[in-house]
């Protein structure tokens, strides 16, 4: 194993980022390597502080510990920005106003993580006891302690729920205004720091909170420190994210089940209706076949078509990585595809398998739908037309258990649950003067190419944060794309982490 000093690769790189580096980029870099221990410190006991969106108690010390954070480092104005309705976990708030400073910034991440399943994850790993390894586990890492000095290796990952989704944004944002701080340089701008606790809820109440704060919040641009880098491992710039809708169906037959002996090829089958139906909303080419499904998506610009032709392919890659041969919408890249409304079957079941298979015909059959959706698609219009296609197929739909009269007079019933906290996309123009300096500023983290996206394949509510306060977003991720986010064995790489801090320090550099 191979043991890098922070300081010792830094000038072992110089040579390479002095191209492409500022002066405050480089210094930040050399902050953060002679602090490095103390940042993981920090950064692993807020990792083990559970922050689950149901377990209120612990999205309480979460929000605390982030608010001791802010104030350790002398941020201003620190406090909860609190929704009208009771009991949703607040905003974690504070600013740094800067003497002549002509631009506001706003940064932006989520402490929130998704549920855990315990059991799913490596026998060797607790979802909130962080783990440092040598490398992924999956590629051979073993465990070892968490270094006592300032030396680690670039490849070195923390395994813990939100260790890339999102708490590494907030860490890696509140260190890069620690590290300029410390360094005796000024952000060029005014910052204002905004940690949500809702998004990996879908937000349902961002926009009381954006509509309760909105003087308080004013700025020229949102960045958004959420997601991975690009595949291939090059630093990006996302301008637009995908909405996202969600519905559940649940197609009924029998009131009980029954012998399939006795009474298969009689009696519907529920999960065989279920897999029609879904099997009519696509093509064997991966095209959604249900009407209007691509009708409203506003086309690309040119330079967001020129900026997609530059993506580097990762296709081959993935498909290596992921041990698949084909894909899904045929003709289209990756890069493509995500450029394009999806319907998505995130689960379905009926039944049983496995140990506990019975020769039986179900009751019932469930699935849940996810819709991704790209800039022109409204989330509810959507929706709406997957509820036509169902009828179309000949299917009574109902929001409640059939009844027995319903079940009498309708062959094909459905229960259809609309979700109704989904939300439409948003996209920034590249041509924007903040977003060329944007553009500008991440470049002087790396002597590589940085991938700009137009559309990030995951979703965020950030037309919430257009809608409500009129103003722009852009997304600059950090964590590494093998992250397991939302899965179980979520990591981060330490390279990426201590990577974002540099690009969120470019970023607050910005005039």
């Amino acid at each position: 194993m191979r043991i890098y000093s922070s300081l010792l690769l830094l000038g072992l790189l110089a040579s390479q980022w002095v191209t492409a580096q500022s002066p405050g980029t480089v210094v930040v870099k050399e902050y953060a390597g002679k602090n490095a221990g103390a940042i993981l410190r920090e950064y692993t006991s807020f990792l083990a502080l559970p922050n689950v969106a149901a377990d209120t108690a612990g999205q309480q010390r979460t929000a605390a510990f982030i608010m001791d954070m802010m104030n350790k480092r002398g941020i201003r104005q620190v406090q909860l920005l609190n929704a009208s309705t009771p009991g949703v976990p607040p905003v974690v708030y504070g600013e740094v106003m800067v003497p002549g400073a002509k631009q506001t910034l706003i940064f932006y991440a989520h402490y929130d993580g998704q549920p855990v399943n315990p059991d799913q994850w490596a026998k060797e790993l607790v979802p909130f006891e962080p783990k440092l390894f040598t490398q992924a586990i999956d590629k051979g890492g073993t465990n070892i302690p968490f270094p006592a000095g300032n030396s680690y290796d670039n490849n070195w990952r923390i395994y813990a729920r939100s260790a890339s989704d999102d708490k590494a944004g907030v860490a890696a944002i509140l260190n890069a205004y620690e590290a300029l701080s410390k360094s005796g340089l000024t952000p060029g701008c005014n910052l204002k720091f905004f940690f949500e606790g809702e998004e990996e809820a879908n937000s349902p109440h961002l926009n009381e909170i954006l509509e309760k704060y909105k003087t308080l919040l004013r700025s020229d641009l949102w960045i958004i420190c959420d997601g991975p880098v690009h595949q291939s491992g090059k630093k990006q710039i996302v301008f637009g994210v995908r909405g996202d809708a969600l519905l559940d169906l649940t197609v009924y037959a029998s009131k009980r089940p029954l012998h399939s002996g006795h009474y298969g090829n009689w009696a519907p089958n529920p999960a065989m209706m279920l897999v029609q139906l879904l099997a009519s909303m696509k093509d064997e080419n991966g095209r959604v076949t249900i009407k209007g499904f691509y009708d409203d998506v506003t086309p690309l610009t040119p330079a967001e078509k020129k900026a997609l032709s530059e993506v580097p392919s990762v296709d081959e890659q993935m498909k290596e990585e992921l041990g698949i041969s084909g894909v899904d919408m045929q003709g289209l890249t990756l890069n493509e595809a995500i450029n394009q409304p999806s319907l998505n079957i995130n689960g379905i079941q009926s039944g049983n398998v496995g140990k506990l298979a019975s020769n039986q015909v179900p009751t019932y059959a469930t699935a849940v739908l996810d819709l991704r959706l790209v800039l022109g698609n409204d989330w509810q219009r959507q929706q709406q037309k997957v509820a036509d296609h169902i009828k179309a197929q000949g299917y009574y739909i109902t929001d409640k258990e059939p009844t027995d009269e319903e079940r009498k007079k309708y062959p094909k019933i459905i229960k259809l649950i609309r979700k109704q906290d989904g939300y439409n996309a948003q996209r920034t123009s590249m041509d924007l003067p903040i977003a060329q300096k944007v553009i500008a500023a991440v470049k002087t983290s790396t002597n590589e190419q940085v991938v700009l996206q137009p559309t990030m394949g995951g979703s965020l509510p950030l037309f919430l944060i257009e809608k409500y306060l009129d103003a722009k977003t852009i997304t600059v991720p950090i964590a590494n794309h093998d992250n397991n986010q939302h899965a179980e064995n979520e990591n981060v790489r330490l390279g990426n982490f201590f990577d974002g801090i540099g690009i969120m320090a470019a970023l607050m550099l910005i005039k």
